[in-house]
């Protein structure tokens, strides 16, 4: 450990973690790691900047380190770029004035609202876009009645795309109304329009789709066109669900 640096509690405090003294008793009974090494000794000083520092096996993140996570509520007609060179509406919009340089964890097609999340936390971002992670998406999708019963059982056995199978991780209608059926489609497929095509090729064609889980966060009741920053907690589950 450095011999310079900030002393380890004081960093667990300073990020939310407990109360100083609190921090120390987590330091004594072998709750902190610090790059991957059980840290027991009281006055342990680290770098918060760069330090990898887990609590009961959940990272944490420091403020030191200047990293920004932000979910944003993506309205529909919006392209999922930082700069669109043919001038549509993009992410920029939702970011300008912000120092950091931001850049968006997967993408959502125009016409798709929802959860889109903005960080400069590279690792992470690639963890979490890249498919052999398998990180769970939720959509919610408008689609013409009625659904057969056995569509969902159908959508988790694999249907077949002229790009190869893909199959669901979860399906159910969640609402109706008259013709309109809502239902709720859970994959951790990354290709393009694949819950547009997947419902097309079995007979419903989406009207409108939401995308409103990333993971472990959800979008909840951010506005379109709204962003958050994410929670400490939420940070936490997304490092543990691709292994951070």
């Amino acid at each position: 450990m450095p011999d310079e640096g900030v002393r380890l509690q004081k960093v667990l405090a300073a990020a939310g973690v407990a109360s100083r003294r609190a921090s120390e008793e987590l330091i004594a009974a072998g709750r902190v790691e610090v790059d991957g090494k059980v840290v027991r000794t009281l006055g342990t000083r680290v770098d918060p900047a760069t330090a990898v520092i887990k609590v009961d096996g959940s990272r944490i993140t420091t403020a030191e380190a200047g990293l920004v996570y932000l979910a944003l509520n993506k309205p529909a007609g919006v392209v999922s770029t930082m700069n669109d060179p043919e001038g549509r509406p993009d992410l920029t919009g939702y970011v300008r004035g912000r120092r950091e340089r931001l850049f968006h964890v997967g993408r959502l097609d125009a016409d798709t609202e929802g959860l889109i999340l903005l960080t400069n936390d590279g690792e992470l971002a690639h963890r979490l876009a890249h498919p052999s992670y398998e990180v769970l998406k939720t959509y919610v999708a408008e689609v013409p009645g009625p659904v057969a019963p056995s569509l969902g059982r159908e959508l988790r056995a694999g249907i077949e795309l002229e790009d190869g199978p893909v199959r669901v991780d979860s399906f159910r209608v969640v609402g109706r109304s008259g013709t309109r059926v809502m239902v709720e489609v859970v994959l951790h497929e990354g290709r393009k329009h694949i819950v547009r095509r997947l419902l097309e090729a079995v007979g419903h064609p989406v009207k409108r789709l939401v995308r409103t889980h990333v993971g472990p966060v959800a979008m909840g009741d951010l506005r379109p066109g709204n962003t958050r920053a994410l929670t400490k907690a939420e940070i936490a589950a997304l490092y543990h669900e691709v292994g951070l």
